[in-house]
């Protein structure tokens, strides 16, 4: 077997006796609980090796190959490796229920895997839990890991009720060795932040039958869900004498193994002059980590700042120092080894010591001239000449750190023995170190600079409290170990830290030619920079030594009110009064409209659904401010989009282009489009587009805000006034449902008879309007989906500690989902069809013109009876046509889809969704619309199962709807609903989706 393919665990089982068994060979079992297993991806052994650990509780300690923490690993491996994890967390639970939830990682080694969890959860915040108190700031919780060798752990979040929400918590760990630790924490929450749904995920499930056993009791007993989502699934099989076998073979190489490392300890100076360090340029504000919380919208900050970082550490190591020519040959070193010679500086200047560079510099004046061997290190040497153990003292003698530099001088004066400057070798092997618990930000920057620098190979792992044998047989996963003092003032006193596989041990591939270390600003100390400190110890091992330092977040003291958005931005600048346009805010052409609103875009607003509806119908919250999750489709759901947009582009086309010409003869030759935030949007530029296409027109076109009960941005308006005719305004809406959009624009308007209140509207199937495109409540395949379709902006948002009486309306940029988006793509696809639809079009206008178009309000009256007849008695509640019923099952809580009988592909994404939300699809003969969405009525948690999707009421099995108000009325009197400020501020969740 070659050395690339021995497993990293053979050392300790053939000495130990330790097996480890694949769960998907039988032996393990599956990982159970209720919830998905590992998914049968990765061999046990291509994920775990094995070592030994000083730990009277444990032995051995499985060694992850992907979680970057003892071994380093390229960082897209690791990243990804709880991205995926994290994704199988959002499909088990589901988009609300997503939002709702917590992620919660384990201290230290899982801090980094968790934060990549929430990466992949996408909606949810996320906490770790640590072991660092932070003065000023009051734990809420803790708990006990039982096995490991710093057992407390504290739960400090900015939020002091983080935790409070009901939404399942996701508790992510490296391993799930016997399932206490999740025991303990689920335990210790429990007691004061209650919930029925926990998901338990790690890389690997390694638990016995009998810890599967106990989780099972202890979650019946708990009266709760408990789901685990892992990797991979497996057992570990040990002899009955291993802690006694191998508290032997630890004491037994521990002597070998601490006098290879002193053998290139540092010694002498403090470091600093050898080590250049980096402005990252972190964002000011932005957690360092999730210690104390971080959300989404930290998320897509980091994700901006990103690129900018990695350039800086690239351009660092680009210009860093040799460390050779800073680290100065102590008096009691013994003579370099024959052949450690300088390579001559490309610039072509002679070496130190008057040393022609033909001939080769010599690293000791007293050296032999004759000497041609070459330094193991050395990129000029022959390819033949034998390599010494780079961790030997024959090898290499230690170093020391010089003076200060002089002015013009890198590393100080060149003292007596050292080797002419020479430059370092080109770049091959970068590790980016982190520390301890603050694994995710160097993780993130290891993977920038990974992209940045192109054919360098670029590895990431941590530095870490816990003490591990090392033994450097290719067998074994602990290779070399670096020992030094603890650099962060930690509570439990001094004590010594190690980095693993940082030395190259006996293998010089393995030597990383530069370190970037990253360390918070709390662990940036002098025990870091001292002789004996981490970057001696790695300056001992490396050509270029870089130190990143990321601002320690502090938490505000005392705590923002919870009723106070916690994490918004500040206070907002008073607007420019002019139209926000794209790319800079939406994902549409600058010319193609023009937002009369300010970007919120970084201010926490969005809600789980649940929480918002109860607030909204108990009168505690206006729709308008807050926002819902926004939905992202599976592929499924993608498919009917797009096949509804190719079956009915044609479609859309022609009534675009009806709805246009009867503007432009009716309303006013050059109008002035004006759509509704946000479902208008696209119809205004659809419209725009017909009178460039049919009659070279450029429009202008605008989006203005309109909140239903809070009437149109008043704002907008007199800007509107300022800059054009108000007589030359047409407003521009999708469709109609009942009308009471129609209304509000009639109402808000009443003051200010300059400017007509008629909408215009590509489908009125509630004949509510008389300017349309058509009155058949058909698929407008927009409807369908959010700001994917929209330019990637949310609704509006009217909120009083936001928008002043002088300042436009709110809403925000999605940036992060232009992945997703299609906005263009479905004005392209319409646009395409203007040319064949031209002449029908036409012939529609002119009999549109012929026909009496007077508001019947059939669909304002349709939808009183439906509120009658289902016991609703809010016709809020009842969202009639196939745009409405898609927006209930979107952004509601939905109770029941009314469809006609015999409807067709129209509602193939309405059956859909209401299918993923668990909603009845009752069909009728009486609907003057396609489909009917129902609102659930005076709406509660209660009214929902412990998985947020609609249960039935006692009306679902009497026929009785009279049966069904009463216990709508018992369950209100019950769970009474929530204020504002649980769904404006306490339970916000920011979307950030991919």
């Amino acid at each position: 077997m070659s050395v690339d393919n021995v497993w990293s665990g053979q050392w300790v089982a053939d000495r130990l006796g330790v097996r480890l068994a694949d769960g998907r060979n039988g032996d393990g079992g599956p990982s159970g609980d209720g919830g998905p297993s590992g998914d049968g991806g990765a061999e046990l052994r291509e994920l775990l090796g094995l070592a030994l650990r000083r730990n009277p509780k444990r032995a051995h300690l499985l060694v992850s190959n992907v979680l970057g923490k003892h071994v380093p690993q390229r960082p897209a491996t690791v990243h990804g490796a709880g991205v995926r994890l994290g994704r199988r967390v959002r499909e088990l639970l589901g988009d609300e229920a997503a939002a709702r939830a917590v992620v919660l990682g384990y201290a230290e080694t899982a801090t980094g895997l968790g934060h990549s969890v929430a990466d992949g959860l996408a909606l949810a915040p996320y906490l770790h839990s640590t072991r660092r108190p932070v003065p000023g700031v009051a734990a809420v919780g803790g708990f006990e890991e039982e096995h490991s060798h710093a057992t407390s752990h504290l739960l400090l979040p900015e939020d002091p009720e983080f935790l409070a929400a009901t939404g399942p918590l996701v508790l992510v760990d490296d391993e799930f060795s016997t399932g206490r630790t999740v025991l303990n924490t689920i335990a210790a929450l429990h007691r004061g932040f209650p919930r029925d749904h926990y998901v338990v995920v790690a890389l690997v499930d390694m638990r016995s039958p009998e810890d599967r056993a106990r989780l099972d009791a202890f979650a019946a007993d708990l009266g709760a869900r408990v789901d685990l989502v892992a990797a991979a699934a497996g057992a570990v099989h040990l002899p009955d004498d291993v802690l006694e076998r191998g508290a032997r073979l630890v004491a037994e190489h521990e002597a070998v193994a601490e006098a290879r490392e002193g053998m290139t300890a540092p010694t002498g100076s403090p470091a600093g002059p050898g080590t250049t360090r980096v402005d990252l340029g972190w964002p000011e504000g932005l957690p360092d980590g999730g210690r104390h919380g971080f959300t989404p919208t930290h998320r897509i900050r980091l994700e901006a700042a990103l690129p900018t970082m990695a350039a800086r550490l690239a351009s660092a190591l680009a210009q860093a120092p040799n460390l050779a020519n800073a680290l100065a040959k102590a008096p009691d070193d013994p003579a370099p080894p024959a052949g450690a010679h300088a390579t001559p500086p490309a610039d072509g200047t002679p070496p130190a010591d008057g040393v022609p560079a033909s001939a080769g510099g010599h690293t000791s004046s007293d050296a032999p001239a004759d000497d041609t061997a070459a330094s193991a290190n050395d990129p000029a040497a022959p390819a033949d000449t034998p390599a010494a153990p780079a961790d030997t003292p024959a090898a290499a003698p230690r170093r020391t750190a010089p003076a200060p530099a002089g002015p013009g001088q890198v590393g100080g004066a060149r003292a007596p023995g050292l080797t002419r400057p020479r430059p370092p070798r080109p770049l091959r092997r970068v590790l980016v170190l982190g520390f301890e618990e603050l694994m995710y930000a160097p993780l993130r920057i290891a993977e920038a600079l990974d992209e940045a620098l192109d054919g360098v190979e670029v590895r990431y792992s941590t530095t870490t409290r816990s003490p591990v044998l090392a033994v450097d047989d290719p067998g074994y996963a602990i290779r070399t170990r670096l020992t030094f003092p603890a650099h962060d003032g930690p509570a439990d006193g001094p004590g010594p830290r190690y980095a693993y596989n940082v030395a190259p041990g006996a293998d010089p591939d393995r030597r990383f030619d530069a370190v970037v270390a990253v360390v918070d600003s709390a662990a940036d100390t002098p025990a870091l920079h001292a002789p004996d400190g981490l970057l001696a110890a790695l300056a001992a091992h490396t050509d270029r030594l870089v130190l990143a330092v990321v601002p320690s977040y502090r938490p505000q003291t005392p705590p923002t009110p919870r009723t106070v958005p916690e994490r918004q931005a500040p206070p907002m600048h008073q607007p420019s009064y002019e139209p926000l346009r794209g790319p800079d805010f939406s994902s549409y052409a600058p010319e193609e409209v023009g937002w009369l609103l300010q970007d919120f875009s970084h201010v926490t607003l969005e809600a789980p659904t649940e929480e918002r509806e109860e607030a909204i119908q108990s009168g505690g919250a206006h729709y308008a401010e807050s926002l819902p999750v926004e939905y992202q489709p599976s592929e499924r759901y993608q498919e009917l989009f797009r096949a509804a947009l190719d079956t009915s582009a044609a479609r859309i086309a022609r009534a675009v282009g009806a709805v246009t010409e009867t503007v432009l003869a009716e309303r006013s030759p050059r109008p002035v489009l004006v759509s509704l935030a946000r479902a208008g949007t696209p119809v205004g530029v659809l419209m725009r587009r017909w009178a460039r296409h049919a009659h070279g027109l450029d429009l202008p076109h605008y989006a203005i805000s309109i909140v239903r009960g809070r009437g149109i941005d008043t704002a907008a308006l007199r800007w509107l006034a300022d800059h054009h005719d108000p007589s030359d305004v047409v407003f521009v809406d999708g469709w109609t449902g009942k009308g009471a959009i129609t209304r509000e624009l009639s109402d808000a308007l009443a003051p200010y008879p300059d400017f007509d209140p008629r909408i215009a509207v590509l489908a009125d199937p509630g004949r509510c309007v008389d300017t349309y495109g058509t009155r058949d409540d058909f698929l407008v395949p927009s409807a369908c989906l959010n700001s994917t379709v929209s330019g990637l902006i949310s609704r509006t948002v009217l909120r009083a500690d936001l928008v002043g009486p002088n300042d436009f309306h709110g809403a925000k940029y999605y940036r992060e989902l232009v992945g997703a988006d299609v906005s263009e793509h479905f004005l392209d696809t319409v646009s395409a069809r203007f040319a064949e639809v031209a002449e029908a079009a036409l012939g529609d206008a002119e009999r549109l013109a012929a026909t009496d178009r007077t508001p019947t309000w059939e669909g304002w009256a349709a939808v009183e009876r439906i509120s009658r007849e289902y016991g609703i008695h809010d016709v809020n509640l009842v969202k009639p046509g196939v745009g409405e019923t898609t927006r209930v099952l979107l952004r509601r809580v939905p109770w029941k889809i009314l469809a006609q009988r015999g409807a067709g592909a129209d509602l193939d994404h309405v059956r859909l969704l209401a299918e993923q939300r668990g909603v009845p699809v009752e069909e009728a003969d009486d609907l003057p619309y396609t489909c009917v969405g129902l609102i659930h009525p005076r709406y509660t948690r209660g009214a929902t199962g412990a998985d947020g999707r609609t249960v039935g009421t006692a009306s679902d099995e009497t026929g009785d709807k009279t049966a069904d108000r009463t216990a709508d009325e018992t369950a209100d009197k019950a769970n009474p609903a929530n204020t504002a400020g649980k769904a404006a501020g306490r339970h916000e969740r920011t979307v950030a989706a991919r």
